[in-house]
């Protein structure tokens, strides 16, 4: 049988970040972090319980309460992790409704037109600039919210009203092109911004 290799060498961790959110996004990390550990005592509790029932070999319930402490611990390190690497900014959006709209900014409704540079297929897309995180969609307009720290969000921050650039995006090289900015209405910001939820962590 081959042995395995043991991975040494790791990939560095990313590099600190400055993360926009919406007022409340921190005290519900905090609180998910609670919650973690508050579901990590429960199942200690299942795990003793279990140990307690006799062959550690065919005790499925002490196996099943083993692994689960595990996806809760590495849930809590992921979070943690985030948390200490990434500063994190509150912005109200009640500022998003009277932004200049000379380039695009947090807080902007922005037309773009996107023409990847294989295949020379042409797309138009009209979004919210939105803090992290969010990924609402209004269906009437087709307005969608682009997290502001997204490869697309962070290639269109900054670009003036009609500016073209050339971006490396994960799905390739496209061509992005500004057609308009505006500031969003009241209405839109209710139908758009969602509960603010934690950061979806893979166990």
């Amino acid at each position: 049988m081959a042995l395995k290799r043991k991975k040494i060498f790791r990939p560095p961790p990313p590099d600190p970040t400055t993360i926009y959110v919406r007022p409340g996004y921190n005290r519900v990390l905090a609180d998910e972090f609670l919650a973690l550990k508050a579901k990590r005592v429960d199942l200690v509790k299942d795990k003793v319980e279990a140990h307690s029932q006799g062959d550690l070999r065919e005790n499925f319930g002490f196996k099943a309460a083993k692994e689960a402490i595990r996806a809760v611990d590495r849930k809590m390190t992921a979070l943690d992790r985030f948390v200490a690497r990434n500063t994190f900014i509150e912005v109200d959006p009640a500022t998003w409704l009277t932004k200049p709209t000379d380039f695009v900014q947090l807080g902007h409704i922005v037309s773009i037109e996107k023409v990847d540079v294989a295949s020379k297929r042409k797309h138009r897309f009209t979004f919210l600039v939105a803090t992290h995180g969010e990924t609402a969609m209004e269906d009437e307009t087709g307005i969608e919210c682009l997290p502001h720290n997204s490869p697309l969000g962070t290639a269109i921050l900054g670009l003036d009203d009609g500016e073209s650039t050339q971006v490396r995006l994960p799905a390739g090289e496209a061509i992005l092109t500004i057609l308009s900015i505006r500031n969003p209405t009241q209405a839109e910001l209710d139908r758009l911004l969602m509960e603010i939820k934690p950061p979806e962590i893979e166990e």
